[in-house]
Order: structure tokens, then sequence, then C-alpha cells
């Protein structure tokens, strides 16, 4: 059996809490590989070892530090299909999804490849007599990430390069399920040059959680997962004076306009809600139509989603894969068998579906739910599986007044062909990602990530320009050189004058 440790001081270092947890191939069920769990002590010895890095990485100069993220940017793009099969093997998504969350990752360290533009300061000469102001950004020290398991590889390269960019230190903390991804991406980047420490993997459970939330060392810590644990990790992390960004879950909306083009809007509602098997913090899990179209739309909905092809992420054909784990799984359709009884149509009932040859894996078919009620548990509950939701509005005042009752306020969209109300929609609507016309409105790396509500705590989104923000701090200079032939000038008590 394949056995996952930690990389810490730029070396493998095997597990020594005795501690480990298995993971799956979501594909057969089949217990593959065991990770190590990171006792206190083991995380401590991470943040050592990034804590003693920070020492000379802190003050490394920025052409340095830009070479080498060149250098592991074409180590990254060399290595797509190496890092999309870890992704498949124990995530389960198909590979060209895999491909997809690699690209979305890389251009975060194109972003940081840049960084020299990112960090550049600001200048005022002759503020007063010889007086000179400048506001700089430097780094904080050791910071750390906290990641989810739907996107092994591109949340990470979410964080770190964009951190270590600015001359920070990192400690990951990848999810204990999909492991493996997060160790390469740290082979690689010491095969890039990074110096040993700088970039350091612990892999762990709760245990490991808290001793990088209260671990006096740490300066920051960034994370994406679920609304429950993101508040749990700002309260805890910012008690113990840590700058925190803890990225949450969500019930993604997409309002269908009655004038909007239905096919297209029928694409993108599978795209959205499916992909990934659902296990998206992005994915369209709920279609608010307006009436006079719902039947229509429903309708073009059930005979693409019907099309789909599930099956292992390993096989081409493939177009959706098997949920993470059996106890996910199940989970998930626990939300579609009680829906009738909820006041849903259901449409679609993915719920006994399973792949000849591979039936221990963690099968479930997409389903569809219409006229999903408000106070359903399928509406209320972030599912994070193939299950969309259908719910109907008579107006779009109706259907704004629906997504901005929701508690979530990650990502929406709307389909229409009206300019006028795609944008009252965009400035109306209480979301921080809006699509129009675009289902999974995920900013492009040179923009931020990040929602409303219990979306997100902390002031910060990911990545773009709030990530430079959230992993440096601004410092404010003034200076005053005397003139060679001045004077002493002498005391004086009064308030510096500018005027």
């Amino acid at each position: 059996m394949k056995t996952v440790n930690h990389w810490i001081g730029g070396k493998t270092v095997e597990g020594a809490s005795g501690n480990w947890g298995p993971v799956t191939d979501p594909a057969t069920g089949a217990v593959t590989t065991q990770v190590a769990l990171a006792s206190a002590d083991e995380v401590d010895a991470a943040v050592s070892a990034a804590k003693e890095a920070y020492a000379t990485w802190g003050t490394a100069s920025l052409a340095q530090r830009t070479s080498i993220l060149f250098r592991y940017r074409a180590l990254l793009d060399a290595h797509r299909d190496d890092i999309a099969a870890l992704i498949t093997a124990e995530h389960g998504k198909v590979h060209s999804d895999a491909l997809g969350e690699v690209a979305r990752g890389l251009e975060i360290v194109e972003l940081a490849c840049g960084i020299t533009t990112q960090l550049k300061g600001e200048l005022s000469t002759q503020v007063s007599n010889r007086v000179d102001v400048s506001a700089i950004r430097q780094s904080l020290g050791v910071v750390a990430g906290i990641t989810p398991f739907n996107f092994p590889a591109m949340v990470p390269m979410w964080m770190f390069p964009l951190a270590i960019a600015c001359g920070n230190t990192f400690v990951l903390k990848p999810s204990e399920k999909d492991p493996s991804p997060a160790n390469f991406l740290a082979e690689l980047a010491a095969e890039a040059g990074l110096p040993d420490g700088v970039l350091n993997v612990v892999h762990g459970d709760k245990v490991a959680v808290d001793a990088l939330l209260t671990h006096p060392d740490v300066a920051a810590v960034s994370f994406v997962g679920s609304t429950p644990i993101a508040r749990y990790i700002h309260a805890t992390a910012s008690a113990n004076g840590k700058r925190v960004q803890a990225l949450g879950g969500a019930k993604n909306h997409m309002l269908v306009l009655p004038d909007a083009d239905l096919d297209a809007a029928a694409d993108a509602a599978v795209s959205a809600a499916y992909g990934s098997a659902g296990e998206r913090c992005m994915a369209i899990s709920a279609v608010v139509a307006i009436s006079s179209v719902a039947d229509e739309l429903v309708d073009k909905i059930r005979e693409r989603a019907e099309k789909i092809k599930i099956g292992p992420g390993n096989d081409p054909v493939s177009e959706m894969g098997p949920l993470i784990t059996k106890a996910h799984r199940d989970k998930v359709a626990t939300y579609v068998t009680g829906a009738a009884a909820q006041g849903a149509e259901v449409v679609l009932d993915g719920t006994g579906y399973t792949v000849d040859g591979f039936e221990d894996g963690h099968w479930i078919g997409l389903s569809l739910l219409d006229k999903v009620s408000t106070d359903s548990d399928a509406y209320r509950d972030e599912i994070f599986g193939p299950v969309l939701c259908v719910l109907r509005a008579d107006t779009y005042e109706e259907g704004l007044a629906l997504i901005n009752a929701s508690p979530y306020g990650n990502g929406t969209a709307i389909f229409t062909r009206d300019g006028g109300a795609a944008r009252r929609f965009q400035l109306e609507v209480e979301a921080g990602m809006v699509g129009v016309n675009v289902p999974i409105p995920v900013p492009v790396g040179y923009h931020s990530f990040g929602g409303w509500k219990d979306s997100l705590f902390g002031d910060h989104h990911i990545y773009g320009n709030d990530g430079v923000h959230f992993y440096t701090r601004g410092k404010v200079v003034t200076t005053r050189w005397p003139d060679p032939s001045e004077g002493h000038i002498g005391v004086d008590l009064g308030f510096p004058r500018n005027h």
C-alpha cells in the first residue's frame, strides 16, 4: 500500500504520531493509500522549518523569488498530466476536469511570477520641506493554508505561490482524503530551486488544524471549506492574533429570465450543476426559473442530464466520476430520497446508479428536483453533489428576493438577453461573484475570488490584489534629509507643518 508522509524542510519526513488515515480510490472503493496524520509536535516541526527559512527567504531579492517561480511554472506545465492523474486517483474527477483544475492553479503561479509589479509601493516627494513619504508592503513571516478535498491541487496553488512570492514561508495542511497532489507540488517546487523550508506540507485532521490555528509563530491562515468550519477557523485563529481569510460554503443560484436563450441556459445549468460531480463551491445548485419558461427549461435540463456519461475518471469516455467517499455519497442520496416528502417533484433520481465492473465505487447519478421549496433540506443545505434544485418565481423581483434571502453569497448567475436587466442584477444581487450568461463566474487570477455573507469570514478574498494584500502588511515611512548646506535647525515643539 502506498504511504503519504509529510514534506518538511525540503524532504520527506515519515509520520511519527502513529496515526494514519485511509485514502480510497473513489471509482473502486478500495483503500489504496495511507496518509500520516500529524501530531502537534509534527506541526511544530514544520512551522519551525518555515520560521528558520524565513530568516533568509524574507530578505531574498524579488529577482531570486521570481526566477524560481518561473522555473516552477515550467515544471508544473510539463507535469500537468501527472498532477491530474493523482487528482483522478484520489478524488475521482475525470481527467479532463483534473487538467482544468491544474490550469486554473497555474494562473496564480503566473500571477506570482509578476509579483514585482504587485509589490511596487508609493512615493510622495516634498510633502513638507525636504520631507518625503513612501508606502511599502512587507511579508508577514510564516503563513498557513488549510485546503479542501474537492480541489487538491488548485486551491493550494491559489495560496502558497502568492504567499512565497511576497516573501513569506508556508505550511500547507491539505485534505487527508486526497493528499498526494500536495506532496507532488512541493517536490516540484524543490526541483525548481525553492529553498528548504519555504514550502512545507503536513497532513492531518483536527489535531493538525488546531495546532496551526494556535501556533504563536503562524502569522496568517488561509482556508477554503464548509461554512461551519470556516466560521470555526476564523474565530479560533483570530482569537490567537492571526490574520484570517476563511472561505466557506455556498448555495449558488442561477436566475433564468423569460427572454433567455433556454438552450444555452440548460447547457450551462447541466455543466455548472453536475461538473466535478457537483463537488464545487461554485457549482450552480439552484436554478430560479421565471414561471413562464420553467416547464420548458426543466425539460431541456432533463434531456441533457440523461445523456451524461458517468464512469471512472481515467476512462476518456466518462464525463462525470464518483463522489469522494461512500459516506459522502450516502449523505448526498438522502437529499434526493427525502425530496418528495418535502414537496419537490423528483424529475431525475440518480441514487440507484452503479457502474458495471465498479460496483463498490462511490457512484451516484444525476438528480433533478423541480418545484423545490425554500424551507426544504435540499434547498437550505449545501449538498456538494450532483443534485440540481429548480425553484420558480413569477417575476425578476421575486427571483432576486429569493436569492438575496439565502444566507450564502458566494456566486450567482443570470441568463438573459436584456442588458438592462443584467445590469440591475449585478448591482442588486448580494453575492461576491456574478456571472452574466456565465454559469460559473470564477474570476481569472488577476482578480480576486470570494463571496459575501456566510461564504466568507475575514476581510480579504483569495488571490488577485486581495491575495497580495493578505500576505503582506503596509508600512509608511516619512523621511527628511537635511540639505548639506543647511545648518542646525534647533528645537521645534510644534506639530510638523506641511503647508
